[in-house]
């Protein structure tokens, strides 16, 4: 199993496993759809979600899918979109622990959820794709714009740096940080301090709060998801994505 989930109270903790820096596989995004499901399906009333060794999530599995098909590779993307969306639907507090490196579908992961507890431990956050040449479809650009403040946009999404903790943290991509040991005890704190309130009063402002997000994602879904695939396959990002594959499977 590349999902491990864990009692710790109230609280549930999630942690992937997804082998070498927790590349999204689409074996791995189904795993993690179950284990929302089991999540949400339980009595827990609040969950965090971590990752392992050094990464939290290194984003999407690129040797998997850098010879796939456009129609194959918006089904991988219909996938990835679909789940992104129902952690940040789950009705209850979802803390991020970043343990490690977030980048590109990592990052994303993060930011589905409500707040974001980051280890000072070396690991990079960040959007790179305008790096690849790869854009941002609405199923990351809206959970942004819900999480940090329009002065973060240029460094995290127009320039896609790559920040450390103490970084994110100063442009608000990241919550809070804190040592490396406490990360887990403290997102566990963090979680149950939030669940505390009644559990339908808090999923009503969470929907609400959503609410625009949601709309605009529903609405412009099937556009921005071409536009996004014109920008995967142009030859100047196949160019960088390839290399980038060549260097991973050296």
């Amino acid at each position: 199993m590349l999902m491990d989930i864990e009692r710790i109270g109230e609280v549930a903790l999630l942690r992937m496993r997804g082998g070498k820096a927790n590349a999204m596989s689409r074996q791995m995004l189904e795993q993690l759809d179950a284990a929302i499901d089991e999540i949400a399906a339980s009595d827990a009333r609040a969950a965090v979600i971590t990752g392992y060794d050094n990464f939290f999530s290194g984003g999407l599995a690129l040797p998997d899918l850098v010879d796939l098909d456009r129609q194959t590779m918006a089904r991988y993307m219909d996938l990835f979109s679909s789940i992104m969306g129902k952690v940040l639907r789950v009705d209850r507090p979802m803390v991020a622990a970043i343990n490690g490196h977030a980048i590109a579908g990592g990052c994303v992961l993060a930011l589905q959820c409500d707040v974001r507890m980051m280890a000072a431990s070396g690991g990079k956050i960040g959007l790179n794709e305008v790096q690849l040449g790869v854009g941002l479809p609405d199923a990351v650009l809206e959970p942004l714009r819900l999480r940090v403040p329009v002065s973060a946009m240029v460094p995290v999404a127009l320039e896609g740096r790559l920040l450390g903790a103490e970084e994110a943290a100063a442009v608000g991509l990241v919550d809070r940080v804190v040592a490396p040991g406490e990360l887990i005890d403290r997102a566990v704190a963090w979680a149950a301090e939030l669940g505390r309130p009644p559990r339908r009063a808090y999923a009503e402002i969470k929907r609400a709060l959503l609410r625009p997000a949601l709309e605009a994602m529903a609405a412009h879904a099937a556009t921005e998801r071409e536009r996004w695939l014109d920008t995967w396959f142009s030859p100047e990002a196949q160019t960088i994505l390839r290399g980038i594959v060549q260097r991973l499977r050296r």
